[in-house]
């Protein structure tokens, strides 16, 4: 036995970029509208005592922006991660994002093809390697990933984070565990 103490968690903070400009099937990637930049300075000082930490962002325009209140009040840049970035659309259907969106929410994980499943997999692996207590800011469909990883839930959709909510997980061992949900919405994402 090592005479080393196990490092103990990672305590993750995932924050729901704020009200995008468009919706998934209106634009690809959408900056935040002006209700959005203010959801994104609330969270910003909310969460700002417990930096610096480090931050994790999504390299889409709307996670961007929304992190880009706490890279202010940390003077710190984000890192960005590609791998907690909005899901994937499959290729054959690109035209009609929207509709498959829905469908796809409405689904379970086991049930999606191999290029699905795989970006899942990227995106847990992206937050079990984080070592430190750090914010990440990402999407819908990513942050029920992780929620769904940690409680064992095969939905796609395990619950309706809002806007610039922040759901708490601990990355513990490879793993991720749920200490508490972020604020859900009150309407639908689409």
């Amino acid at each position: 036995m090592s005479g080393r103490a196990a490092a103990g968690p990672a305590r993750l903070y995932l924050v729901r970029h704020g009200k995008a400009a468009a919706g998934f099937g209106e634009a690809r990637d959408p900056g935040l509208d002006p209700v959005g930049h203010q959801q994104a300075a609330a969270m910003a000082a909310a969460l700002a005592p417990l930096g610096p930490t480090p931050l994790v962002v999504s390299p889409m325009r709307r996670t961007r922006e929304t992190a880009a209140a706490l890279e202010h009040a940390w003077s710190t840049a984000g890192r960005i991660e590609p791998r907690v970035a909005e899901v994937i659309t499959p290729a054959d259907r690109q035209r009609d994002r929207g509709t498959w969106i829905r469908e796809f929410m409405a689904g379970t994980w086991s049930a999606q093809p191999a290029e699905l499943r795989a970006w899942r997999a990227e995106v847990l692996a992206a937050l079990a390697e984080l070592r430190h207590a750090t914010v990440v800011v990402s999407h819908f469909v990513a942050i029920n990933a992780a929620v769904g990883a940690a409680t064992g839930d095969d939905r796609i959709v395990a619950f309706r984070p809002d806007n610039c909510s922040t759901t708490i997980l601990d990355a513990r061992n490879g793993t991720l565990h749920l200490v508490e949900l972020g604020r859900e919405q009150d309407t639908q994402v689409l």
